[in-house]
């Protein structure tokens, strides 16, 4: 098969840029346009062992760089592999390359050196899908999780459960084919524990799916709350610049503002959205129907109340309405630096999620009732404009977003893995409800073999090609 090459760094200006070629002739065409300093051979160099010297083509040195030769199967690919490390300019690189092409080895295509680490054995399909995500992380969870599959734990859970189940298929086969040999039969009550425990496992893996879609691509936040209660200040406060315009007139925001920010190990979309209020003008009208569809559309909506006033008849219908919607909501009770306690209390008690509530809180608002709450409430008091209280917000993001850190938190699976573990799933269940129905050994034997080719195709035992170009068609050149 004709050596592969590539650059493995970003074509631009750098320091450095590093070209790699794999292949069986990958030594030999590094032989042909590398010329050790030391005067030594390439071809002769050990495997993770470096040279200094130089590039050399027809019109003679290129640029003075340095060889680094990985020997099969001790290599990334499992192929040899030579990477030259020269000066990290963009008509260099380039060049290099084209010299590569020249003695033999061939562009490489997408993600097509961790294709055949995979074919080569090197790592596992979830493996080889996890290096896309360690390149793509774009927050500490996302890297853990990655890091975490890249070692191959998701392939090693899923295939202690494939080689469970293939056991006690080959257990159901010679029960069922040798009836005459002593073979002890499989209790209804044994089997039936099994499949149990299969689709708990495959449920714990699927369960996090959601929140690692979210964590990897930022989840989508929309800041919610009447015109003037410190929306556009809260943002600049996320973002730590002055992104939004803040002035102390009614309606200043009327379209959609928005900004990606890192909240300890969280990764928001922000959305800074219109005020909602009713009797506004057409234009700052078309700006409330955007934020309430883009607060709809979100994973988790940030409402700010203005402690500097009590509640009225807006604030109590938002706070109902985000409560009703079952979408994740945290409660801001923004300006304390100027706020009188009793309007935190009316507004904590506002956002809880209590349905004593809706009897109550309009005669304590008018009554001014100072009423006193407990540890559980889901409100916090913040000043967007001094900072006080930021903390505790991103604690809260983190709570319900970040990962603990327990073994099936924080492994992410993509879609694809998805879909095979939901695959799996269906059929485990399916097995179930046949035993349980009192259905024939052979109809469980069914819904097991299929049950098991989908883990098989999770992991790439048994994977068709079209899959695996699907799976490799996301990665970058170079990897």
């Amino acid at each position: 098969m004709q050596a592969i090459c590539a650059v493995s760094t970003p074509l631009s200006e750098g320091a450095l840029s590093v070209i790699r070629i794999s292949g069986a002739d990958a030594l030999t065409i590094a032989e042909k346009i590398f010329r050790r300093a030391d005067g030594g051979k390439v071809c002769d160099m050990a495997g993770y062992t470096c040279a200094y010297g130089n590039v050399v083509g027809s019109e003679g040195i290129i640029d003075d760089a340095v060889l680094t030769v990985f020997r099969a199967p001790r290599s990334y690919t499992g192929e040899n592999t030579a990477e030259i490390s020269c000066h990290g300019g963009v008509y260099v690189t380039k060049k290099i390359l084209r010299l590569c092409c020249e003695n033999g080895a061939r562009p490489a295509q997408r993600g097509e050196f961790t294709k055949l680490a995979f074919l080569n054995g090197k790592m596992s399909l979830t493996q080889a899908e996890a290096v896309m995500d360690v390149i793509t992380a774009q927050d500490e969870l996302s890297l853990r999780s990655a890091d975490r599959i890249k070692q191959g734990e998701l392939f090693t859970r899923t295939e202690n459960l494939r080689q469970r189940l293939i056991k006690l298929l080959g257990a159901l086969a010679a029960w069922a084919d040798y009836p005459e040999d002593d073979i002890p039969e499989l209790s209804g009550e044994q089997l039936c524990e099994t499949l149990t425990e299969s689709v708990e496992t495959v449920r714990r893996l699927l369960k996090n799916y959601d929140n690692g879609m979210l964590l990897k691509k930022g989840i989508p936040t929309a800041i919610a709350g009447k015109p003037n209660v410190g929306k556009s200040t809260l943002m600049n406060l996320l973002l730590g610049y002055q992104r939004a315009i803040v002035t102390d007139i009614a309606g200043t925001t009327r379209d959609v503002i928005e900004e990606s920010v890192q909240l300890g190990s969280v990764t928001l979309r922000l959305s800074d959205t219109a005020g909602l209020r009713g009797g506004a003008d057409r234009i700052e009208s078309i700006g409330i129907e955007l934020a309430k569809k883009r607060i709809a559309d979100s994973a988790l909506v940030i409402a700010v109340f203005d402690g500097s006033q009590p509640p009225d008849e807006e604030d109590i219908k938002l706070a109902e309405q985000l409560k009703a919607s079952g979408q994740r909501v945290i409660f801001l009770i923004n300006k304390v630096d100027i706020s009188k306690e009793d309007n935190a209390h009316l507004y904590s008690e506002l956002c809880r999620n209590d349905a004593r509530i809706n009897s109550g809180i309009d005669a304590r608002i008018n009554a001014g009732n100072d009423a006193r709450i407990n540890a559980s409430i889901d409100a916090i008091e913040i000043s967007a404009k001094t900072g006080a209280g930021r903390e505790r917000l991103v604690q809260r993001i983190e709570e319900m977003f970040g990962a603990a850190g327990d073994d099936d938190s924080l492994l992410f699976i993509n879609e694809r893995q998805k879909d095979c573990l939901d695959r799996a799933e269906k059929r485990l269940t399916a097995a179930l409800d046949a035993l349980s129905g009192g259905m024939t050994i052979d109809a469980v034997t069914i819904d097991l073999t299929q049950a098991a080719e989908a883990l098989s195709e999770l992991i790439g035992e048994s994977v068709t090609e079209s899959v695996i170009e699907e799976v490799f068609s996301n990665f970058c050149v170079g990897k």
